[in-house]
């Protein structure tokens, strides 16, 4: 059974994938091709960063209403299980498992690809929570996080098109 989220519960998960982007791209960006490309994936982890605190300011402005608990939750599991959902999102926090997967990667537009599916996956997953978020309030403060990991799709898609060219 889901149970409803509401919006802070959904930016928590979101700031936990910020964490986990930034440690994708940091990587990438060691294991890149050119400098060119290292130094976007550099500037990308770093707006994950930048996300994390767009998203932290964006948390402290909800409304009481988007952030009151949708579950009766005595021992703060809920907590537990949002970081756990976003762990096993893509943008999985553990090194060797990030490492791993570069270490397979041959051509530059595969690392490009590679991202573009992590951020497509991204967009997904925001997508399905904000589809069972409780309140039209924390559906728009959803779709804010949504706007800016299209931005990034949007650099990756330009960036692997330009390659291509």
């Amino acid at each position: 059974m889901i149970f409803p989220f509401n919006a802070g519960e959904v930016f928590k998960i979101a700031l936990t994938i910020e964490d986990n982007g930034r440690l994708f791209y940091e990587k990438a960006a060691s294991k890149a091709f050119s400098e060119d490309l290292s130094q976007f994936f550099k500037a990308l982890g770093t707006e994950e960063l930048s996300h994390k605190a767009v998203f932290t300011a964006l948390m402290k402005k909800l409304p009481p209403a988007t952030t009151a608990a949708t579950v009766w939750d005595p021992d703060n599991d809920l907590d537990k299980y949002l970081k756990a959902m976003a762990d096993q999102h893509v943008f999985n926090q553990k090194p060797a498992a990030i490492e791993d997967k570069l270490s397979k990667i041959s051509a530059p537009a595969e690392a490009i690809k590679m991202a573009m599916g992590f951020e497509k996956d991204t967009i997904v997953f925001f997508l399905e929570l904000q589809s069972v978020t409780d309140d039209q309030e924390s559906r728009n403060e959803i779709a804010k996080l949504l706007n800016e990991e299209r931005k990034h799709l949007a650099r990756l898609t330009d960036k692997l098109q330009r390659l291509a060219a």
